[in-house]
Formats: C-alpha cells, structure tokens, sequence
C-alpha cells in the first residue's frame, strides 16, 4: 500500500514511511492509494470473529509487508485488549463506549497501535524519533500512556491552558520520563499551529528527527476503523436495520475513519458529525464554503476546532462532490446550554451518564432522528465521564466515583513547561531542551 500527500499527489510513500514522517510537503497529509474493500462473507459473519481477528483483517492491507503478519497481530491483539461495548441508552439510541482502556478515551486505540508500530519500525535504528503533537484533550494523555518509556522516542505535548479538564491534565503532565508538557497560553489551534510551524522549520528538522501522533498520521487515524467494525458485531444480533452512526467531531479523524470504514463495506444509514459552537463543518454543509473559524472554548473541550484538518481526508473520499457528502453526513452544532440539558435529561430518564461530549452526539442523534423517524442507531461515547467532573455532576446533581486506575495517577505532581503561543518559544524549546 502506498500513501500520497493530499497537497502534492507525486509524493507517494509506504506504511512505514508515512508512520514516522507523519505529514509530508507543505504539511500536507497521507492518504491512501488505494481503498481495500471488506470480504462481504466477513461483514455478515463478523459475530464469529474475535475483536483481534477483526483488527487484523481491518489493518492487514495499509500495513502491506512493512510489519510481518505475527508482529502485526501482537499489535493489534494489544491496540483492543480492553472491553468495547455497544450499550443500548434507549430504543432509538445506543451508545458504542470508548474510554474502558488505559486512559479512558476512544485515542487509547489509535495511540497504542501507532506506538507499537513507531516502535517497531525504529528498533534496529540508531536514531531518536521525537513525537510532537497537539492536543485539544484526550489525544495527550493517550500518546503520553501509549509511548511512556519506549525507547529512542521523546513525547512533546502542546495544550491550551485552562482549557483542558483536571484528569485529563494530570494524564498528559504527570508521567514525566520521556514525556514533556507544554501548557500554551491559547487555543488548540494555536497549539496545532505552533507544531505544524516547528514540522516546516530547517533547524529543527535538521537537528531533530520529527513525526506527529495527531489524527493526521496514518497510524493514529487508520486503526480508528477498528472499533466501527467491532460496533457491528455487536449491532447485527439485534438489529436487521443499518445503524445512523452519530460521531462527536473535532478535528474529524475519528469520523472519517468511520467514513473510510464504511467505504470498504461496512453498512451504515448515514453518519452525523456532532459539533459544539465550533461550527465550521455544519456551516459548510449550508454554503458550500469551507471557513476556518477561531476556536470557542466549550464544555466539549476535545472538539474546540476551528480548523479541522481531517477534513480534507473526508472531502478525498468524496472526490470532492458535495452532493455525494451531503447525502451521507449531516452535521449539527450544539451548544453549552443544550450540551448540559441533555446530560440531565438522559440522566433523569434512562439512569445514563453521559459526558460532554457524548452529549453532544446525543443531542445531535435526536434531532437527526425527529427528521428521519423509524430510524435506530448509536453514538460513539469518546471519553469517561470522570474526564468532565464538573460540568456532569452539575447536570446530574450527584458524585462520580473515580475509577481505581486514576486513584494513583491524581496524586502525582504536574510537570509543565509554560510558553506564549509564539513558535520562537517552541523552536528554543525543541532545540535546547530535547
């Protein structure tokens, strides 16, 4: 399988390649050459697939021959070696839970996959590899768990400040070792800003050996195909219908993979972006004009994009034709106000928690099927409500219990290094400090 930059289609490189550079010229991002279409007999028979058989035959053709088969299985058995349940919340909506692994995040997948895989591609290597990446919440701590003390690999994480909750700002600063935390006075555009300047920059390039574990690398944003495929497993024994597939979406790898998944053969009605105030998506979708906006702070924090950059990934797979795009995603943007309510109502009437951001698809889920009634689906749940303390015990007047894993990891002090959103602040960083 070879990968071509969406900005320069004559550069054209393999899984490995594209794994460790993470974007190519002009900081253009990979795709595929190529999409690999799903065995109808596997897709009617997924119910007799284990979830690592099943990440298997997802992943095996973008991996091609760069990791042989044995090492790729040990992989993937590791990327899903935690529960993925589908959760019926009512009888139109059912919710597919993402954050019962490491860092209790939907990112823990995609993480853990393009860790195992850097780290094999690098250990015969001399090198030091540094992965910079920003992230608007839950991407740090799941890169930060997923590459804690692999050799010949350094972690830099840029987030905004105060714009991040306490768990998930313990679980991107307090691991220390190989992991560095930035805490950039600004938005997560700033952040994504300031690494896709440092990715450009001769200096740095020359001195450091640079890749990205943002969405934007194919290694992060292909194995997100994996869960969509162990989510029908699930559906098809109690449901004849395809499922309305509802994604809270930010910088939209997460749908896109759903999209990629879905062109390959996997059935499904439709699919719903779920946006906060961020609503550059759903604007485009009523003029046709693509806007990149400033981030908003919002009680969704992961999702406060103003510029998604998977998005063009979503516009390839349509080869650029609105209507095609149109007839399959709507996107709707909700905001705070409606985000709580929501948390309240789901609580009050089915006895779930819902977080920030699975609020947000549920919201958006209801409204599509008020439109499209007579229509059954499911939600992806992103992050664990324990992420968003303060918003979820406000919306539902009662504590939430901390899991155990997080017991040890809420004691440990923050270590941050505090910079402007001024590149000159990371490059000093980078070249000085790494």
């Amino acid at each position: 399988m070879k990968y071509y930059n969406l900005k320069d289609h004559l550069e054209k490189i393999d899984f490995r390649e594209a794994t460790i550079k993470g974007q190519g010229k002009e900081k253009g991002l990979f795709f595929p050459e190529n999409i690999p279409q799903f065995d109808k007999d596997f897709i009617q028979n997924l119910h007799q697939y284990s979830n690592e058989e099943i990440a298997y035959q997802c992943m095996k053709d973008f991996v091609g021959d760069e990791i042989p088969s044995e090492i790729l299985k040990e992989i993937v058995t590791e990327t899903v070696s935690f529960e993925i349940p589908l959760v019926k919340i009512s009888e139109q909506i059912s919710i597919l839970e993402l954050f019962h692994g490491p860092t209790l995040a939907f990112k823990d997948i995609g993480a853990r996959f393009m860790s195992r895989c850097l780290s094999y591609f690098l250990k015969d290597q001399q090198k030091k590899v540094t992965v910079l990446v920003a992230t608007s919440g839950d991407t740090g701590g799941a890169v930060a768990h997923g590459f804690y003390k692999i050799p010949q690999i350094n972690v830099v994480i840029l987030y905004p400040k105060n714009r991040v909750s306490l768990v998930q700002e313990k679980q991107l600063t307090a691991l220390g070792e190989n992991i560095s935390a930035l805490e950039v006075n600004g938005s997560f555009d700033d952040c994504q800003n300031l690494v896709k300047q440092a990715f450009s920059d001769d200096e740095i390039n020359s001195r450091l050996f640079l890749t990205s574990a943002n969405s934007i690398n194919v290694a992060r944003w292909l194995p997100q195909q994996i869960y969509y495929l162990i989510a029908l497993k699930q559906w098809i024994q109690h449901h004849k219908e395809q499922p309305v597939i509802c994604v809270p979406s930010g910088n939209f790898g997460n749908i896109c993979a759903g999209l990629l998944t879905h062109f390959r053969g996997l059935p499904a009605s439709h699919f719903i972006a779920a946006c906060n105030a961020n609503q550059v998506v759903p604007d485009y979708f009523k003029t046709q004009n693509y806007q990149p906006q400033s981030a908003v702070a919002t009680l969704s924090n992961a999702m406060d994009v103003g510029d998604p950059s998977n998005f063009v990934r979503i516009l390839e797979l349509f080869g650029h034709e609105f209507d095609a795009l149109k007839n399959k995603i709507s996107a709707y943007s909700i905001d705070d106000d409606k985000t709580m309510n929501m948390i309240t109502e789901v609580y009050k009437k089915y006895g779930y928690i819902l977080e920030p951001h699975s609020a947000v698809a549920f919201a958006a889920m209801e409204q599509y099927l008020q439109e499209n009634p007579n229509q059954k689906g499911y939600i992806l749940g992103t992050a664990h409500p324990v992420k968003f303390p303060d918003a979820v015990e406000k919306a539902i007047h009662t504590q939430i219990e901390i899991p155990d894993s997080l017991n040890e990891l809420m004691k440990k002090e923050k270590k941050t290094v505090e910079i402007n959103s001024d590149f000159e602040e990371l490059r000093r960083f980078l070249l000085h400090k790494i």
